[in-house]
């Protein structure tokens, strides 16, 4: 389901001004847009924690019936992604976010805000009631995004589900 809104660029940074479409879709993870955003993050996460440091993700958990991907466009062109996979067993109705990526001249508009609305919306009407997240140490504006957002932060993942020890995880009850 597509979901549009107009969103008020700041004209000092790029191309854009004043108010432009902002789409938010679900979109299957072989699709150019998610494997474009998917690659961005990967490259970014490689380039502050060094080659293959975020192994523990195959692009299929982000598609369903066990994820999904949420891809922001700005005026058509790709904004920013996000994804949610089943960690535990699929029945459990808890997930992970996976993979929120923003352009960096769109960093700090609102862009990833809305991501994290719209995969929020979304993994609840896939039946996830709880998500949970991780960030690394080295994403000091990450973790600082998620507590603004409301998001609280946990000291481990459940028991069973994969995390880094050094990582700083987050937490969401959808069920409220």
């Amino acid at each position: 389901m597509v979901r549009s809104s107009y969103f008020e660029v700041p004209r000092t940074t790029h191309p854009y001004s004043g108010r432009v479409p902002l789409t938010l879709d679900v979109e299957d993870i072989t699709t150019p847009g998610a494997q474009a955003m998917v690659f961005s993050a990967r490259d970014e996460l490689d380039r502050r924690y060094g080659p293959g440091s975020d192994a523990q993700l195959a692009d299929d958990e982000l598609a369903a019936p066990n994820g999904l991907f949420v891809v922001a466009r700005l005026d058509t062109h790709p904004a920013g992604g996000v994804g949610v996979r089943t960690i535990l067993s699929p029945s459990s109705g808890v997930g992970e976010i996976k993979r929120l990526w923003v352009r960096p001249d769109l960093r700090r508009s609102g862009v990833a805000a809305a991501l994290m609305n719209e995969v929020e919306r979304a993994a609840r009407t896939a039946g996830f009631q709880e998500l949970y997240l991780e960030t690394g140490p080295r994403q000091p504006e990450a973790q600082a995004f998620y507590a603004r957002i409301g998001w609280t932060r946990v000291a481990d993942f459940p028991p069973g589900a994969h995390s880094y020890p050094e990582g700083i995880k987050f937490y969401r009850d959808l069920r409220s």
